[in-house]
């Protein structure tokens, strides 16, 4: 039976179709979706949310001549489907496929590559102004969601917006959740503001508002877009959705299938996978050991910014939801409020990923490094994460937080030396320590063992050899004993990157003619280019081959595919430290 979508390849076939066929086509859009993501796995809810208002969108403006930017983009499917992707797209967030993400090298419908929050509008912002500049009459629209405009960045261009005078439309899609609820004063704000537009927030940012309107109602939409067009400066299309539209289990747990792995399309229920490995994810281990710590230190609190699901501080808030905070998408705020709690003298675990952590780059050490505050910060995700891609791969923490002055850099190789780490620094080391782990699962069955304190900056040997000595840091550890089960070398596990374990590292140049680092992030700057600038202060000159993430950005594939692509596979290893052996 012949189906309107397949028939559109662009939004150009989408506007040849009369509005009343708009709502069957969302309807083969929705189950589109559904039938790919239920085998190839991905964001599901986000974009099941915005398929009227996407169709609307492509249907009423004349794009890619106007513009259209999508924030973080996990709702983006059905834009990629209309945008000549639609053959493609079960190869999304696969090795070689389609980027789960806007990403402006892979189409000209992706205005502006995202995959972190709250940048739609200081990026639409910028690209009206430079049309203006250029005397081009066209559009631009930027799609933010509730949660992602309540960060700080977002006022920030809303601010600077409704002094510019400038066309832009904001649509705000308000479905009241981002991965996890939202949450903050504007939540409640927003929940209100359709029953009196007085005081109207936006208004008061010289925003013209609009709304609000439902975002399910693809006839409403036009007609509100094709009001909108015409509208000079700045406004706003407040549009309420329902995150998981259409498919009911989406629609009634909308936390879990934000992005559920692989589930029945017929029936909606997720299909249980066994995990290949024994052990717990690391993140139950942070958000299990932080709530057995604070029962018995009732000075430590924990924060982490809109990822309690994700981080597992959910055990904690939960429990102890006066001690467990979720400040919303605001990671610069998340570490200042930790610096702030710790200079009253609690302990402060601040749970952030990797990738989101370079957004408080400055909080970390204007507010807390600088003022010697004792912050905990737990880096989730560090190193490859997978099918998320170049966005939000933890690549890049061990090289900028090692510049940094005061600030103890911890990687823990298994869940007991996490378990161990995280007690060690609510006794009080004075200072912050950023302790990073990655996505994913462990080996340890039987990880929760009596806690026992780390030496700050001193590393261990793990196998005792003669040919090569191999300084890991992190998980990455579990490839290494891997690659070296026949090999007559040394493997050193350094534990930390700051301090350096100097007293081991001396010995270990001392009694080996080659050495070998390997790291699970950039090798510029990071933990390997640590050991070189070692060995080039104290006049060592035995070969150091340095192991870890190209200076480039990796793609999305599977971590095991990354880990092949980028030499830090157990086999690559093996070659590697072959080739070393042989002189090559």
């Amino acid at each position: 039976m012949a189906t309107l979508l397949e028939h559109i390849d662009t939004p150009d076939d989408l506007r040849k179709l009369s509005p009343d066929e708009l709502p069957q086509l969302a309807k083969e859009i929705r189950d589109f979706i559904i039938g790919v993501v239920a085998t190839k796995e991905g964001h599901l809810g986000a974009s099941l949310g915005v398929v009227e208002l996407t169709i609307a969108l492509h249907y009423s403006y004349n794009t890619p001549e106007d513009i259209l930017v999508w924030d973080v983009g996990h709702q983006a499917y059905g834009h990629k489907i209309l945008t000549g992707r639609k053959q493609a797209f079960h190869t999304n967030r696969q090795l070689g496929g389609i980027s789960g993400f806007p990403k402006r090298s892979e189409s000209i419908y992706d205005t502006f590559g995202v995959g972190h929050s709250s940048t739609s509008i200081s990026a639409a912002l910028g690209m009206a102004m430079a049309s203006r500049l250029k005397n081009e009459k066209r559009q631009h629209v930027a799609i933010i969601g509730d949660a992602s405009i309540a960060s700080g960045m977002a006022f920030e261009a809303l601010n600077h917006a409704g002094v510019s005078s400038t066309d832009l439309l904001v649509v705000l899609n308000d479905n009241a959740i981002g991965i996890d609820p939202s949450v903050g004063a504007l939540k409640h704000y927003l929940t209100h503001v359709a029953k009196d537009n007085n005081n109207n927030v936006f208004e008061a940012l010289n925003f013209k508002y609009f709304g609000p309107v439902d975002g399910h109602d693809i006839f409403a939409l036009l007609t509100a877009f094709n009001v909108l067009k015409e509208a000079k400066g700045p406004k706003l299309l407040h549009v309420i959705t329902k995150k998981g539209k259409g498919l009911k289990q989406a629609e009634e747990q909308q936390v879990k299938y934000h992005a559920p792995g692989k589930f029945d399309a017929a029936t909606g229920e997720i299909l249980q996978k066994k995990p290949k490995n024994i052990g717990p994810k690391f993140q139950d281990v942070f958000g299990l050991t932080i709530m057995e710590l604070a029962k018995s230190n009732d000075k430590i609190v924990g924060i982490t910014p809109a990822m309690p699901t994700g981080s597992s501080l959910k055990f904690m808030m939960d429990a102890m939801p006066e001690r467990a905070i979720d400040v919303g998408i605001a990671e610069q705020h998340a570490v200042t409020l930790a610096a702030g709690m710790a200079a009253q003298g609690l302990v402060v675990f601040c749970n952030i990923y990797s990738t989101f952590l370079q957004r408080a780059y400055d909080q970390v050490i204007h507010d807390v490094a600088l003022q010697h505050l004792p912050v905990i910060f737990c880096l989730d995700r560090a190193g490859l994460v997978g099918e998320d891609g170049a966005t939000h791969h933890g690549a890049f923490d061990l090289a900028f937080l090692r510049c940094v002055p005061n600030i103890i850099i911890a990687a823990p190789r298994n869940e007991i030396e996490l378990r161990n780490m995280m007690y060690t620094a609510q006794l009080g080391l004075g200072q912050p320590i950023a302790i990073r782990y990655p996505r994913g699962y462990g080996n340890i069955a039987n990880w929760k063992k009596p806690f026992d304190s780390i030496a700050i900056g001193k590393g261990i040997q793990l196998k005792r050899g003669e040919d090569l000595a191999i300084l890991s840091i992190g998980a990455i550890s579990n490839n290494v004993e891997a690659a070296i089960s026949n090999k007559n070398v040394s493997h050193y596990d350094m534990r930390f990157v700051k301090p350096l374990d100097e007293a081991l590292l001396h010995d270990i140049f001392k009694t080996h003619n080659k050495i070998m680092t390997i790291e699970d992030g950039t090798k510029v700057g990071g933990f390997g280019s640590a050991i070189l600038e070692f060995a080039m202060v104290h006049g060592y000159k035995q070969q150091v081959e340095v192991l870890g993430i190209p200076d480039e950005f990796i793609n999305h594939g599977t971590v095991d595919e990354l880990q092949r692509l980028t030499g830090l596979d157990p086999e690559s290893i093996l070659t590697a430290i072959e080739r070393l052996l042989r002189g090559q």
